[in-house]
Protein backbone atom coordinates (compact mmCIF):
# COMPACT_ATOMS: atom_id res chain seq x y z
CA UNK A 1 0.00 0.00 0.00
CA UNK A 2 1.34 3.31 -1.39
CA UNK A 3 1.96 6.85 1.03
CA UNK A 4 0.41 9.43 -0.16
CA UNK A 5 0.96 13.11 1.19
CA UNK A 6 -2.53 14.15 2.31
CA UNK A 7 -2.98 10.86 4.04
CA UNK A 8 0.04 11.28 6.05
CA UNK A 9 -0.71 15.00 6.92
CA UNK A 10 -4.16 14.09 7.50
CA UNK A 11 -3.43 11.23 9.92
CA UNK A 12 -0.58 13.15 11.85
CA UNK A 13 -3.21 16.38 12.20
CA UNK A 14 -5.65 13.76 13.52
CA UNK A 15 -2.80 12.36 16.18
CA UNK A 16 -1.70 15.93 17.59
CA UNK A 17 -5.62 16.68 17.99
CA UNK A 18 -6.72 13.87 19.97
CA UNK A 19 -3.05 13.77 21.98
CA UNK A 20 -2.85 17.97 22.48
CA UNK A 21 -2.09 17.52 26.54
CA UNK A 22 0.36 15.06 25.79
CA UNK A 23 1.87 16.84 22.79
CA UNK A 24 2.28 20.30 24.18
CA UNK A 25 3.88 18.64 27.42
CA UNK A 26 6.07 16.75 24.90
CA UNK A 27 6.74 20.29 23.43
CA UNK A 28 7.50 22.32 26.66
CA UNK A 29 10.07 19.52 27.92
CA UNK A 30 12.21 19.82 25.01
CA UNK A 31 11.99 23.19 24.58
CA UNK A 32 13.09 23.60 28.00
CA UNK A 33 15.60 20.88 28.05
CA UNK A 34 17.06 22.06 24.76
CA UNK A 35 17.00 25.77 25.87
CA UNK A 36 19.63 24.76 28.80
CA UNK A 37 21.75 22.67 26.61
CA UNK A 38 21.61 25.72 24.11
CA UNK A 39 23.11 28.10 27.24
CA UNK A 40 25.59 25.58 27.91
CA UNK A 41 26.72 25.90 24.43
CA UNK A 42 26.84 29.56 24.50
CA UNK A 43 28.77 29.35 27.92
CA UNK A 44 31.35 26.94 26.55
CA UNK A 45 31.46 29.73 23.26
CA UNK A 46 31.65 32.62 25.49
CA UNK A 47 34.74 31.00 27.40
CA UNK A 48 36.06 30.19 23.94
CA UNK A 49 36.25 33.68 22.37
CA UNK A 50 37.43 35.60 25.65
CA UNK A 51 40.22 32.76 26.26
CA UNK A 52 41.34 33.20 22.75
CA UNK A 53 41.19 36.78 22.85
CA UNK A 54 43.40 37.21 25.91
CA UNK A 55 45.84 34.67 24.73
CA UNK A 56 46.48 37.18 21.40
CA UNK A 57 47.62 39.35 24.35
CA UNK A 58 48.33 37.66 27.09
CA UNK A 59 50.52 39.09 29.77
CA UNK A 60 51.95 38.69 33.36
CA UNK A 61 52.16 42.21 35.92
CA UNK A 62 55.60 42.36 37.97
CA UNK A 63 54.53 44.70 40.43
CA UNK A 64 57.30 46.39 42.36
CA UNK A 65 57.29 47.42 45.87
CA UNK A 66 56.60 51.71 46.10
CA UNK A 67 59.99 52.46 47.85
CA UNK A 68 61.86 50.23 45.26
CA UNK A 69 65.49 51.71 44.24
CA UNK A 70 66.19 53.28 41.07
CA UNK A 71 69.23 49.78 41.03
CA UNK A 72 67.17 47.11 41.70
CA UNK A 73 64.64 49.07 38.63
CA UNK A 74 67.16 48.95 36.43
CA UNK A 75 68.37 45.25 37.35
CA UNK A 76 64.35 44.20 36.44
CA UNK A 77 64.41 46.28 33.12
CA UNK A 78 67.65 45.11 32.23
CA UNK A 79 66.72 41.29 32.85
CA UNK A 80 63.42 41.73 30.81
CA UNK A 81 66.06 43.09 28.11
CA UNK A 82 68.12 40.23 28.30
CA UNK A 83 64.97 38.12 27.53
CA UNK A 84 64.30 39.76 24.01
CA UNK A 85 63.31 38.99 21.42
CA UNK A 86 63.46 35.06 22.12
CA UNK A 87 60.89 35.03 25.25
CA UNK A 88 60.17 38.39 25.40
CA UNK A 89 57.66 40.10 22.59
CA UNK A 90 57.84 43.65 24.81
CA UNK A 91 57.62 45.41 28.01
CA UNK A 92 56.29 48.49 29.47
CA UNK A 93 57.05 50.44 32.45
CA UNK A 94 54.22 51.63 34.42
CA UNK A 95 54.83 54.33 36.94
CA UNK A 96 52.71 54.78 40.08
CA UNK A 97 50.96 58.10 38.19
CA UNK A 98 49.97 55.98 35.24
CA UNK A 99 48.71 53.56 37.47
CA UNK A 100 46.73 56.15 39.47
CA UNK A 101 45.42 57.18 36.16
CA UNK A 102 44.86 53.94 35.05
CA UNK A 103 42.65 52.81 38.46
CA UNK A 104 40.62 56.31 38.62
CA UNK A 105 40.15 57.10 35.27
CA UNK A 106 39.14 53.57 33.56
CA UNK A 107 39.09 50.70 36.55
CA UNK A 108 37.19 52.36 39.10
CA UNK A 109 35.96 55.87 37.19
CA UNK A 110 32.20 55.14 39.05
CA UNK A 111 33.12 54.40 42.28
CA UNK A 112 34.22 58.07 43.42
CA UNK A 113 34.32 56.84 47.15
CA UNK A 114 37.06 53.99 46.75
CA UNK A 115 38.91 56.62 44.70
CA UNK A 116 39.05 59.30 47.35
CA UNK A 117 41.51 56.53 49.20
CA UNK A 118 43.91 56.02 46.81
CA UNK A 119 46.84 58.15 46.58
CA UNK A 120 49.66 57.65 43.42
CA UNK A 121 52.55 57.12 46.27
CA UNK A 122 50.75 53.71 47.44
CA UNK A 123 49.99 52.49 44.49
CA UNK A 124 53.47 49.98 43.36
CA UNK A 125 54.70 50.97 39.73
CA UNK A 126 54.96 47.81 37.65
CA UNK A 127 56.34 46.14 34.86
CA UNK A 128 53.67 45.37 31.90
CA UNK A 129 55.43 42.19 29.78
CA UNK A 130 54.15 40.37 27.23
CA UNK A 131 55.56 36.91 25.95
CA UNK A 132 57.05 35.74 22.94
CA UNK A 133 55.51 32.58 23.72
CA UNK A 134 51.35 32.69 24.78
CA UNK A 135 51.71 29.08 26.36
CA UNK A 136 50.56 29.10 30.01
CA UNK A 137 53.33 26.98 31.05
CA UNK A 138 55.84 29.27 29.21
CA UNK A 139 54.32 32.12 30.93
CA UNK A 140 54.40 30.49 34.07
CA UNK A 141 57.90 30.05 33.84
CA UNK A 142 59.41 33.12 32.98
CA UNK A 143 56.79 35.50 35.00
CA UNK A 144 58.67 32.59 38.21
CA UNK A 145 61.70 34.05 37.66
CA UNK A 146 61.18 37.54 38.65
CA UNK A 147 59.25 36.88 41.56
CA UNK A 148 62.40 36.22 44.03
CA UNK A 149 63.67 39.71 42.49
CA UNK A 150 64.15 42.39 44.87
CA UNK A 151 62.31 45.44 45.07
CA UNK A 152 59.26 42.86 43.60
CA UNK A 153 56.32 42.65 45.59
CA UNK A 154 54.21 40.35 43.22
CA UNK A 155 54.14 38.70 40.06
CA UNK A 156 50.20 38.30 38.56
CA UNK A 157 49.76 35.98 35.75
CA UNK A 158 46.75 36.54 33.28
CA UNK A 159 46.66 32.59 32.78
CA UNK A 160 45.81 32.35 36.54
CA UNK A 161 43.03 34.30 36.03
CA UNK A 162 41.98 32.48 32.89
CA UNK A 163 42.15 29.12 34.22
CA UNK A 164 40.13 30.22 37.63
CA UNK A 165 37.88 31.52 34.95
CA UNK A 166 37.50 28.20 32.72
CA UNK A 167 37.10 25.91 35.80
CA UNK A 168 34.25 27.81 36.76
CA UNK A 169 32.91 28.01 33.86
CA UNK A 170 32.78 24.36 33.27
CA UNK A 171 31.42 23.37 36.40
CA UNK A 172 28.37 25.37 35.54
CA UNK A 173 27.97 24.46 31.94
CA UNK A 174 28.44 21.01 33.47
CA UNK A 175 25.59 21.46 35.35
CA UNK A 176 23.15 22.72 33.02
CA UNK A 177 24.46 20.34 30.84
CA UNK A 178 23.00 17.31 33.15
CA UNK A 179 20.20 19.25 33.85
CA UNK A 180 19.38 19.70 30.13
CA UNK A 181 20.37 16.04 29.29
CA UNK A 182 18.57 14.70 32.09
CA UNK A 183 14.93 16.68 30.63
CA UNK A 184 15.64 15.40 26.64
CA UNK A 185 15.48 12.18 28.38
CA UNK A 186 12.02 12.89 29.93
CA UNK A 187 10.97 14.70 26.68
CA UNK A 188 12.02 11.60 24.36
CA UNK A 189 10.15 9.59 27.24
CA UNK A 190 6.96 11.34 27.32
CA UNK A 191 7.01 11.47 23.00
CA UNK A 192 7.28 7.94 23.14
CA UNK A 193 4.51 7.59 25.78
CA UNK A 194 2.46 9.86 23.52
CA UNK A 195 2.95 7.76 20.41
CA UNK A 196 2.09 5.10 22.63
CA UNK A 197 -1.18 6.26 23.84
CA UNK A 198 -1.86 7.18 20.29
CA UNK A 199 -1.34 3.43 19.01
CA UNK A 200 -3.05 2.46 21.74
CA UNK A 201 -6.38 4.62 21.08
CA UNK A 202 -6.37 3.20 17.58
CA UNK A 203 -5.55 -0.07 17.88
CA UNK A 204 -9.05 -1.20 16.32
CA UNK A 205 -8.98 0.73 13.53
CA UNK A 206 -4.93 -0.54 12.87
CA UNK A 207 -5.63 -4.12 12.88
CA UNK A 208 -8.17 -3.60 10.33
CA UNK A 209 -5.28 -1.47 8.54
CA UNK A 210 -3.59 -4.18 8.73
CA UNK A 211 -5.68 -7.16 7.59
CA UNK A 212 -6.78 -5.03 4.42
CA UNK A 213 -2.82 -5.14 3.68
CA UNK A 214 -1.49 -2.04 4.76
CA UNK A 215 2.59 -2.05 5.13
CA UNK A 216 4.14 -1.44 9.14
CA UNK A 217 5.81 1.48 7.12
CA UNK A 218 2.03 2.77 5.90
CA UNK A 219 1.19 2.74 9.63
CA UNK A 220 4.20 3.89 11.38
CA UNK A 221 4.97 7.43 8.90
CA UNK A 222 2.36 9.49 10.68
CA UNK A 223 3.10 8.28 13.77
CA UNK A 224 6.67 9.41 13.49
CA UNK A 225 5.96 12.37 11.96
CA UNK A 226 4.12 13.25 14.96
CA UNK A 227 6.64 12.58 17.57
CA UNK A 228 9.07 14.40 14.93
CA UNK A 229 6.99 17.59 14.47
CA UNK A 230 6.87 17.47 18.51
CA UNK A 231 10.75 17.64 19.12
CA UNK A 232 11.24 20.39 16.26
CA UNK A 233 8.31 22.60 17.54
CA UNK A 234 10.03 22.24 21.41
CA UNK A 235 13.01 23.15 19.55
CA UNK A 236 12.32 26.24 17.85
CA UNK A 237 10.99 27.32 21.37
CA UNK A 238 14.44 26.27 23.00
CA UNK A 239 16.02 28.06 20.05
CA UNK A 240 14.10 31.26 20.52
CA UNK A 241 14.67 30.96 24.31
CA UNK A 242 18.34 30.90 23.78
CA UNK A 243 19.07 33.81 21.29
CA UNK A 244 16.52 35.69 23.44
CA UNK A 245 19.30 35.17 26.70
CA UNK A 246 21.87 35.51 24.06
CA UNK A 247 20.26 39.29 23.06
CA UNK A 248 20.11 40.34 26.45
CA UNK A 249 23.32 39.00 27.44
CA UNK A 250 24.81 41.56 24.47
CA UNK A 251 22.72 44.52 25.81
CA UNK A 252 24.24 43.93 29.22
CA UNK A 253 27.77 43.76 27.80
CA UNK A 254 27.06 47.03 26.26
CA UNK A 255 25.87 49.01 29.69
CA UNK A 256 28.20 51.34 31.15
CA UNK A 257 28.50 49.28 34.59
CA UNK A 258 29.97 46.48 32.49
CA UNK A 259 33.70 46.03 32.75
CA UNK A 260 35.81 45.94 29.27
CA UNK A 261 37.32 42.33 30.10
CA UNK A 262 33.65 40.79 30.47
CA UNK A 263 33.24 41.72 26.66
CA UNK A 264 35.08 39.15 25.67
CA UNK A 265 32.56 36.77 26.71
CA UNK A 266 30.25 38.00 23.65
CA UNK A 267 28.63 35.42 21.03
CA UNK A 268 28.79 36.40 17.15
CA UNK A 269 25.23 35.56 16.08
CA UNK A 270 26.69 33.66 13.34
CA UNK A 271 27.93 31.32 16.30
CA UNK A 272 24.53 31.32 18.04
CA UNK A 273 22.44 30.37 14.55
CA UNK A 274 24.89 27.12 14.56
CA UNK A 275 23.67 26.70 18.20
CA UNK A 276 19.96 26.81 17.16
CA UNK A 277 20.48 25.04 14.01
CA UNK A 278 21.73 22.16 16.33
CA UNK A 279 19.02 22.43 18.26
CA UNK A 280 16.88 21.98 15.57
CA UNK A 281 18.08 18.69 14.73
CA UNK A 282 18.02 17.52 18.06
CA UNK A 283 14.69 17.98 18.62
CA UNK A 284 14.05 16.41 15.63
CA UNK A 285 16.08 13.68 16.26
CA UNK A 286 14.94 13.58 19.60
CA UNK A 287 11.01 13.42 18.13
CA UNK A 288 11.71 11.02 15.54
CA UNK A 289 13.82 8.35 17.79
CA UNK A 290 11.28 8.24 20.35
CA UNK A 291 8.15 7.80 18.27
CA UNK A 292 10.01 5.10 16.44
CA UNK A 293 10.71 3.24 19.18
CA UNK A 294 7.05 3.77 20.40
CA UNK A 295 5.78 2.71 17.13
CA UNK A 296 7.59 -0.40 16.87
CA UNK A 297 7.05 -1.27 19.64
CA UNK A 298 3.92 -1.14 20.32
CA UNK A 299 2.80 -1.97 16.52
CA UNK A 300 1.40 -5.29 17.71
CA UNK A 301 -1.67 -3.83 19.56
Amino acid sequence: MALKFDYVVRETGRNLRRNLTLTVASVLTVAVSLSLLGVALLLQKGVANATDRWEDGVEFIIFLQPEISDAQEDRIASMLDDQQPLRVNNFRYVSQQEAYDEFTGKLFKNQPELIELVRPEILPPSFRVVPTELDAGQVEVLASGFEDQPGVKEVVRATEEIKKLEQATDFVRLIVLVAGVVLLGTGLLLILNTIRMAMFARRREIEVMKLVGATNWFILVPFMLEGTIAGIFGAGLGTGAVYGANLGFERWLGSDDVLELLQSFAVERGEVWGIGLLLLVLGAAVGAVGSAIAAYRFLDV
